[in-house]
Parts: C-alpha cells; sequence; structure tokens
C-alpha cells in the first residue's frame, strides 16, 4: 500500500475530531462515502441516511465543529515527532481492525509497527512481586526470542518487566497509551521509553498531551488485546484491571493465558479464578508459542545459551561470578578482579543482552537460573 498523502492524513484527523463521532459511527461513514475528505464534504441530508448518525453529529460534521482544532492537534503531532496511523493504513495492526470498535486513527511514535508482526498481550499488577516481575520478563523475552512481539501498557510493576523482556530478547515491543503518545505515566519509565522508541513504538487513541485520567486505562486496555494473538496475565488480583483486559480478549475471541503464582499471595487470586475460568495455564514461552504454532524444537530463543556462545573472555569471566542467588555488585568486583568501572560496563551489556538481570540495591544475577 502506497504512503497515505499529507493532506488526506490531515482529513482523517479533522473527520477523528469532530464532537460526538464515536469509532463504529466513523467506520459506518467510511463505508458509505470512501474516504475522511467525502465525509467532511457531505451535506446534512446525506450524511443522516447513515447508520448510527443522529441529527446532532450531522451538524456538526457540516458546521464543521470539533472537539480539538484540527490545525493545532496536527501541529503538536508534527512538533512532538509523532505521527496518526489511519485505519486503512498498512502499519494499522491488522488484528485490531477486527474488534467492535478500533480506532479509527492511531496516534503513534517510534519504529513502524511491521507488517504481519503476531503480538501476544502480557499484562499484571502495578504493585507487583518479584516473582511476577521475573515471570513476565521471562516470558516476554522467550516469545520475544521465539519471533513473538509484546504490547503492554507500559505501567509500573508487570507491564514495564514485559517490555524489558521482549526488548532484551530482541523483539518488537508496542506499548498502547492511556494518555497521549507525548505524555509518559508512569514518569518514573523514562529511560524504558527511550529504548521503546528505537526498537518499538508507542500508540495511543487518545489525542496529544491527554492527561492520564482513570476512565482512560479501560478503554486503552481493548487496544492491547485487540492487538495480540492472546492476552498473559501474569499476576492479578481479584480487582485487577488486567482480569478486565483477559474479559476483553475473550470477547474479541483471543486466547487468554494466565501463569500461576503461590497459593499464600494474594498478589495470584486473579490468575487462579482465570485458571479455573479455562485460562490455559503457562509455565514459559514455549508453552504459548507452541499454543501459536510456532517452532519450539529450537534452542535459539534461550537467551544465556545463545548469548554464551559469543561472550568475550572478560564478559564470560563476570558472568561466571555470578551464582544461584544475587549478588551485590561489590561482591562481583572483588571476584572478577577488575576495576568497578570495568565490570560495570560488562554488567550493563551482558544486561542489554538478556544475559543478566539487575536487581535493586545495585545486586545482579543470571537472567535465566534454570
Amino acid at each position: 500500500m502506497d504512503r497515505i498523502p499529507t493532506d488526506e492524513m490531515y482529513s482523517w484527523l479533522s473527520m477523528y475530531l469532530v464532537t460526538g463521532l464515536g469509532n463504529i459511527v466513523c467506520k459506518n461513514l467510511l463505508k458509505h462515502f470512501g474516504e475522511p475528505a467525502a465525509v467532511l464534504r457531505a451535506g446534512f441530508s446525506d450524511l443522516i441516511r447513515v447508520t448510527g448518525v443522529r441529527d446532532r453529529v450531522a451538524r456538526n460534521i457540516t458546521e464543521k465543529k470539533f472537539s480539538i482544532d484540527p490545525d493545532r492537534e496536527w501541529k503538536k503531532i508534527e512538533d512532538r515527532g509523532a505521527r496518526i496511523i489511519p485505519f486503512t493504513d498498512e502499519s494499522y495492526p491488522r488484528l485490531l481492525r477486527e474488534i467492535h470498535d478500533p480506532p479509527v486513527i492511531l496516534y503513534a511514535k517510534g519504529r513502524a509497527i511491521p507488517s504481519g508482526q503476531d503480538f501476544m498481550a502480557v499484562v499484571g499488577s502495578r504493585n507487583a512481586t518479584d516473582y511476577g516481575c521475573r515471570a513476565a520478563e521471562k516470558i516476554a523475552m522467550g516469545m520475544a526470542e521465539g519471533g513473538m512481539g509484546v504490547s503492554s501498557g507500559l505501567a509500573r510493576g508487570i507491564d514495564s518487566h514485559a517490555h524489558l523482556g521482549c526488548l532484551m530478547g530482541k523483539g518488537f515491543t508496542v506499548a498502547v497509551f492511556g494518555t497521549g503518545v507525548d505524555v509518559l505515566y508512569p514518569s518514573s519509565n523514562k529511560r524504558l521509553l527511550e529504548r521503546i522508541l528505537e526498537m518499538g513504538t508507542v500508540v495511543s487513541e487518545f489525542p496529544m498531551g491527554t492527561a492520564p485520567e482513570a476512565r482512560n486505562f479501560p478503554i486503552r486496555n481493548r487496544i492491547i488485546s485487540g492487538m495480540s494473538k492472546g492476552v498473559v496475565v501474569v499476576e492479578a488480583t481479584m480487582r485487577s484491571g488486567s482480569l478486565i483486559t483477559a474479559s476483553l480478549a475473550l470477547e474479541q475471541g483471543r486466547d487468554v493465558f494466565a501463569i500461576p503464582g503461590s497459593i499464600d499471595s494474594f498478589k495470584s487470586t486473579g490468575t487462579h479464578f482465570l485458571i479455573k475460568q479455562g485460562a490455559k495455564l503457562v509455565e514459559n514461552a514455549d508453552d504459548i508459542l507452541s499454543e501459536r504454532g510456532f517452532d519450539v524444537s529450537s534452542e535459539a530463543h534461550d537467551p544465556v545459551r545463545k548469548h554464551l556462545l559469543n561472550l568475550t573472555p572478560e564478559e564470560k569471566r563476570v558472568f561466571e561470578c555470578l551464582g544461584p542467588y544475587p549478588l551485590h555488585i561489590d561482591e562481583i568486583i572483588r571476584s572478577a578482579e577488575k576495576e568497578a568501572g570495568v565490570v560495570l560496563g560488562i554488567l550493563t551489556r551482558l544486561e542489554l543482552n538478556g544475559v543478566v538481570r539487575q536487581l535493586p540495591g545495585m545486586t545482579f544475577e543470571k537472567a535465566d537460573k534454570n
């Protein structure tokens, strides 16, 4: 598909910003008139013949009443290095088109979403346990190594570690915002966002500058599940928003997977509930990849075994200092018998390659200890 011209992109944005015009009615108008510019040129009598178009919305279209001024919004998009992805664009997530109310446009920053890329959503608690964070990271990294992209919401806890795991596995990750794509929430994820923009993308249906309001996040969850083959719930309580995402996934005909946790953990009550309701229990990435038809016979997506083959002698020496439990940086420096700056540099490279994981308090461990 050829690149959509700028003036046509502007028409998509203008149509999207008409006051009171929702996604479903917008799709009906496009089906009837063929393109956004034709919708904006249409007369009142023609507009109200389209299914779902009420008099008020038809008047808003003909009188060019917008919730946000398109000129100002367009300038913000350009100034902040963003773009819009119309519903018909080849880089619009193909599975997202299939849901009941897909966004007519997506705002985006970062790389173009690869055509044909399959995604799996990984979601869970914001206040996750160390077990949950490690599980999300390991599952996402394994899926990325196996060729599956990862979608999530860049929230604290499970979402953040899912994105990080995908990046460590050299996969493509999409962060779906409940804000404008120019509004980072939470602000503590600045460094992670920078890495996502280099190796993946962020998308949102909310206009530029939209603040993190609570009502926006359940709305964005349908995009996380809708663009994905399925949803993996890592850690969740019975009141978790992750269960809402799982419910949306079922409505959209997607698979739902759940990772079991401790029977003593309050944070696992939601995932155990999902398993009781028929969600597929998974323990590792291979469980998901094989379910989706990926070849898991090869060990090529095991990050430790893969990268150990290419370690330099210095990297191997530092890596072998790590034992079966986290070690403080001072212990690693003493064991490696190298300068602190050298060891820190090596550990950073190993972390970026998915071989080593940094934990709070400047402690480190092997990323996969199996």
